[in-house]
């Protein structure tokens, strides 16, 4: 069956989700900076909110390298220690490959845990080299939009990229709704949102209406 992940900042959106029909949760902070890693606080108060499942990103700082990554460890830990079982996260090297050995060291942290590699894939100097490197790293999704500029452009390469997997393929990244026909048929299964369910934006929460019109883009 298609999923509806939906990403959350906070208790409201979270809520708005579940109402709406949504089966995960990305729960991130900060989308000025196109997601960062949350604080315990709010992976706490989201917890008790709903129970849905949710990947938290594992993320420091724009772009795709870490800011720090000893400090990313530490909260993956502390993240678990809070309850968190998913993850989201991913890196690139100064030359534009999959930083294999920095996402396992992150990684090492995770046992158990199911994660996915983000869109660090389409910002990656080949998304099909990159796929074929990021399915060796132990991840079950991969957020793709095919193409740095979104679905919009990289819709043909994400139809190639659905027909490789495992892992799962999560299309995301300038998703609209008339996207959903075409890739449902090109068997794609997983699909991401953020501003989609937004009506007034990145200021305003998830609206629980919307999701339910996307989740019923899905049935």
């Amino acid at each position: 069956m298609p999923i509806l992940e939906v990403i959350a900042l906070d208790v409201r959106d979270a809520e708005a989700a579940q109402e709406g029909g949504a089966h995960r949760l990305e729960l991130v902070a900060d989308m000025a900076s196109d997601g960062l890693t949350p604080s315990i606080a709010t992976l706490k108060e989201v917890r008790q909110a709903t129970d849905l499942p949710i990947r938290v990103m594992l993320r420091d700082a724009r772009g795709f390298a870490p800011g720090n990554l000893k400090q990313l460890r530490r909260q993956a830990w502390e993240l678990r220690e809070a309850g968190a079982t998913e993850f989201v996260l991913g890196f690139l090297d100064a030359e534009g490959e999959i930083d294999e050995g920095v996402t396992l060291n992150l990684v090492a942290e995770l046992e158990g845990c199911a994660w996915t590699f983000h869109r660090a894939l389409d910002n990656s100097n080949d998304v099909f080299r990159s796929w074929a490197t990021v399915q060796a790293l132990g991840c079950d999704t991969v957020l793709a939009a095919g193409s740095p500029k979104g679905v919009e452009d990289g819709i043909e390469n994400l139809k190639k990229l659905v027909t490789q997997a495992p892992p799962a393929l999560l299309v995301g990244g300038g998703l609209q709704q008339r996207h959903v026909g075409e890739l449902l048929a090109a068997g794609v299964t997983g699909f991401h949102v953020g501003s989609a369910v937004r009506p007034g934006g990145w200021d305003e929460p998830v609206a629980a209406a919307s999701v339910r019109e996307w989740v019923n883009r899905l049935v």
